[in-house]
């Protein structure tokens, strides 16, 4: 397995830089490279690997996380709140909607198998678009108006609310015992209680870090270590209690933010270096599960639904963005960011088979939505990716003022520790 994971880091490195090079980000090619080596193509990667790779994917969703919190600012976010619980909701059930009245007649589902169809479609990325924003946070680019702030928070309440909606769909549709109203009402509490939590510790942790003043790289296995113990508290408490504990992880980065700039910014740089190690292991083992041949047998119609779902979904992010003081290039760059499909589709899209074959239901519908859900991730990563990056690059404005303090911390983290 050593060996294996050995092999994906170099090669993820030299196609990184092979793919920067042709202006296209590199987890594009980190993608293609999880295919290609994956267990659907040349079959290249150990099996061993492949089999942890679940936990590889989360410890890299919480380094993207982390990051995001510590680059939150509270000033910022009260600039963008509202506009961003719109864009978590809004295009989310506009593209939902739309998959679902088009599934019967495009795919020959049912109404209700479109709509669970439409609710593993719905979720953006955050694989994909978090450390895209993150980078131009760092840049400044778009900081006077929050906009890189906006996406990264809307984006990951996005999948909040998606796979809560997903959860009551398919428990509906295979006779699960579920509490329609519990459920909807689990997701504004888990989100709440998200939040409360990762702030209770993020408060907590600041005081320890304040007294004992450990260097910053204990730091960050600190809090790591604590990150991957509320996932498994989600998991745990997910029969009685809703928890996002993901939100928990961007909470504790926000308020170590709020406590002290320069300590979150020195912790963020600490992160930044080993997210050059999660950014390959993430892509490639994302790569790695989609199956060309599942994609392909969604064929025209899948690739159909798909594009009109998009379609959807960015009227659905321009409107919410109508009345705001971006202009219309801005505008058009946010409802890019909403395009790509990725993470939460790789974890979720075969979720549905697995649950029609454990009742006893026909499985047809499910090898549709699990062959459209790959496909999504085919057409839309690559390209949303490279979108993001080339739109944002050139229509997102610089601004100079509160980026000193990061690359002071960059520095200092470079020179030395404390």
């Amino acid at each position: 397995m050593i060996v294996s994971l050995a092999e994906l880091l170099i090669l993820g490195l030299i196609v990184d830089w092979a793919f920067r090079k042709l202006t296209v980000p590199g987890l594009v090619g980190m993608l293609f490279l999880g295919v290609l080596f994956g267990p659907h193509a040349l079959g290249l990667v150990n099996p061993e690997l492949l089999a942890v790779s679940g936990d590889f994917r989360l410890i890299a969703l919480i380094v993207i996380l982390l990051r995001a919190g510590l680059e939150l600012s509270k000033d910022t976010l009260n600039r963008v709140g509202g506009r961003v619980l719109v864009l978590a909701v809004i295009p989310a059930v506009v593209e939902g909607v739309a998959i679902m009245a088009l599934g019967p007649s495009l795919l020959g589902l049912s109404l209700m198998e479109s709509a669970i169809l439409g609710s593993v479609l719905a979720a953006v990325s955050p694989a994909v678009v978090v450390p895209l924003m993150i980078r131009f946070m760092e840049q400044g680019k778009g900081a006077e108006k929050g906009i890189p702030t906006m996406v990264l928070a809307a984006s990951s309440l996005d999948d909040v609310f998606v796979i809560v909606v997903y959860s009551v769909l398919i428990g509906i549709y295979t006779g699960a015992s579920v509490g329609i109203a519990w459920q909807l009402a689990g997701i504004p509490l888990s989100i709440l209680l998200g939040i409360v939590v990762g702030l209770v510790i993020g408060v907590g942790l600041f005081k320890v870090f304040q007294k004992f003043n450990p260097r910053a790289t204990k730091r960050v296995l600190v809090m790591l270590g604590l990150s991957v113990l509320l996932v498994r508290a989600e998991y745990i408490m997910q029969a009685w209690i809703p928890f996002a504990a993901l939100l928990a992880v961007m909470a504790m980065g926000f308020i170590i933010l709020e406590k002290d700039d320069h300590m979150a910014h020195e912790i963020s740089a600490k992160l930044g270096k080993i997210w050059v190690f999660a950014e390959i292991v993430l892509f490639t083992m994302v790569g790695a599960q989609v199956d060309i041949e599942v994609a392909m047998e969604a064929g025209f119609a899948g690739a159909l639904i798909i594009g009109l779902g998009l379609v959807a979904r960015s009227i659905g992010t321009y409107g919410c963005l109508l009345g705001s003081e971006l202009n219309v290039a801005e505008r058009i760059f946010v409802v890019i960011t909403y395009l790509p499909k990725a993470t939460v589709q790789a974890a979720i899209g075969g979720a549905p088979l697995a649950a029609m074959a454990l009742a006893g239901m026909e499985t047809g519908a499910g090898e549709i939505i699990l062959a459209v859900a790959v496909l999504s991730i085919v057409l839309t990563a690559p390209l949303g990716a490279w979108a993001i990056s080339v739109t944002g690059d050139r229509v997102l404005q610089v601004a100079l003022a509160g980026i000193h303090d990061a690359r002071d911390a960059v520095k200092e983290s470079e020179g030395g520790e404390n």
